[in-house]
């Protein structure tokens, strides 16, 4: 018993050297309190004003794992499901998993191990500046007087912004490895709201510059670590495209399927180049996509775009940005001058008397990517019946009170009545205003998982024609639902791109020319069995 009774205290002892060599050797334990504090902040962890250093740690401990280690374990089960299809694993049976299951599934899946992602805090500059585009890399050294030399080229200014990322900080006196805003005082809050919209997380509505600046740096491990992985995967694609261009098959290509193939996998070719001379090209440039060369310069072959994934998403951005816009300037010439005038006024946008439609549409275009600032009576037309009674019944206003307590009430005297309401209480200002809106954060973020599902038909249609647009005919009521989303999407957030569809251009801008590849070893592969089928009846012949 007393051997038992001593093991037991050694394993708990141990446990705790454990635990305390741990806490000891976490990265939070060598920042400095204010790093504490905004981490805490940006992950809306309360913490007692003023604290002492030991209780910020404790708080960031309690919650690090939850937010850095495993995020994955605050996803609902569509979100867990998603990632899981993201990650090419069967999902068949996933409706009947539990999401205890799904989590385990996500888990070891995940992107990277807790070690990687405890180093990784270590030392922020290393991935920070990875999703930041050129421009914003080059506003970053010019602020700062950081000497590039031309060609400014994104690879190098990636590491002339390393190179000085700490020395500015401590020139400014902030702390560098939980930046500060510091880092981001050449972005715009246009700039801040595009890339979350770029990378697929959600802006906060309403916002201030500091929430956006907390969202982009809370979320940008997590769209690093995407970028790396849809980078790999790219690259491995390029790998098995160029494993299977075969001597034969460059023996089978014409001139102008060489010179056609240098020319969109960035070869240069000298002018008079003879044939025999275009395959050795190709030879040498498959030899050093595959690392055979003795130098194996892959990175130097691969080029910019392969070497360093943020050239490519950077390209992506680009042209996912510009779909997006597309797609949402389309949207908005439908809008009706109230809905117009009501997106501009979520913004704090001014807007002149007397402005005609195409130039509020214009205005509209104009701030896409500008985070709403406040809450509006626009607001209320995409809350439940629920909501909008029971905001109504609270609301201490007597003429909305008996809208509520009307039994037939449309939804269009609901939201009318609420909207009246809350234009009152706006008036009024106080406790009234602040009832108001307190109860609009509450009830639109509970509504977003499932906003429209409840709708009928009528409400559905009678939604999308104060947008100006019209119910295709025949549409079911999933089409419709499909339609309500896509405005309340453009009329909340402005433009927005999913991150499904960077993902996609990203692999688009790091292959580029090279999917080229994979259609010629299609054709190629059925001229070389030509060929091999000709010079082997050419010998028949002869010997015949």
């Amino acid at each position: 018993m007393r051997i038992a009774k001593a093991l037991l205290s050694l394993v708990i002892v141990a446990d705790a050297a454990v635990a305390s060599s741990w806490f000891s050797n976490a990265p939070y334990n060598r920042w400095h309190e204010t790093e504490l504090e905004r981490w805490l902040s940006d992950h809306d962890v309360p913490y007692p004003t003023p604290a002492d250093r030991k209780e910020l740690e404790k708080l960031v401990q309690k919650n690090w794992d939850e937010y850095v280690v495993e995020p994955y374990r605050q996803w609902d089960t569509a979100k867990l499901t998603g990632y899981l299809k993201q990650k090419g694993i069967d999902t068949k049976e996933a409706v009947e998993e539990t999401r205890d299951s799904l989590i385990n599934r996500v888990k070891s899946a995940w992107y990277e191990s807790e070690d990687k992602a405890q180093n990784a805090y270590i030392d922020a500059k290393d991935w920070i500046l990875d999703t930041w585009t050129d421009s914003q890399l080059k506003a970053f050294c010019d602020r700062y007087g950081i000497p590039v030399p031309q060609p400014r080229k994104r690879e190098t200014l990636l590491q002339k912004a390393r190179e000085n990322y700490q020395a500015i900080a401590e020139k400014i006196g902030e702390a560098a490895v939980y930046p500060g805003n510091w880092l981001y005082a050449t972005w715009t809050e246009s700039d801040l709201k595009e890339w979350l919209d770029t990378h697929g997380f959600p802006a906060p509505q309403p916002t201030t510059r500091d929430k956006l600046i907390a969202s982009v740096r809370r979320n940008s491990r997590l769209a690093y670590l995407r970028m790396q992985e849809q980078a790999e995967s790219s690259r491995k694609s390029v790998q098995e495209a160029y494993a299977a261009l075969t001597d034969k098959l460059i023996d089978s290509w014409g001139e102008s399927q060489l010179k056609e193939f240098c020319d969109k996998n960035g070869i240069s070719v000298p002018q008079g180049t003879k044939l025999n001379q275009l395959r050795a090209l190709v030879r040498k440039h498959r030899a050093e996509i595959l690392g055979d060369t003795v130098s194996g310069t892959a990175a130097s072959a691969f080029g910019a775009a392969t070497s360093n994934i943020g050239s490519a998403a950077s390209k992506a951005t680009d042209a996912a940005s510009q779909a997006a816009q597309d797609a949402f300037d389309k949207a908005v010439n439908t809008w009706s001058d109230s809905r117009l005038k009501g997106y501009l006024d979520a913004r704090g946008v001014p807007v002149p008397q007397g402005s005609k439609t195409e130039e509020l549409r214009a205005l509209v275009r104009k701030h896409a990517h500008k985070a709403a600032t406040g809450w509006t009576a626009w607001t209320w037309d995409d809350l439940s019946l629920e909501n909008l009674r029971h905001y109504l019944a609270s609301s201490g206003n007597e003429a909305a009170r008996k809208v509520a307590a009307k039994s037939g009430a449309t939804r269009d005297e609901l939201v009318e009545a609420a909207q009246s309401a809350y234009s009152s209480a706006s008036s009024a200002g106080g406790s009234s205003f602040a009832s108001a809106t307190s109860y609009l954060a509450r009830a639109t973020d509970s509504a977003k998982a499932n906003v429209f599902e409840t709708w009928s038909d009528s409400e559905l249609k009678a939604y999308l024609d104060s947008y100006g647009v019209p119910a295709p005919q025949g549409s079911t009521l999933n089409e419709l639902r499909a339609l309500a989303r896509r405005q309340h999407t453009y009329f909340k957030y402005g433009t927005t791109t999913p991150a499904e569809t960077l993902y996609a251009k990203v692999r688009e801008s790091v292959l580029g020319g090279w999917d080229w590849v994979a259609g010629q070893l299609r054709i190629g592969s059925g001229a070389a069995k030509k060929k091999a089928e000709e010079a082997a009846g050419g010998k028949r012949h002869k010997e015949l």
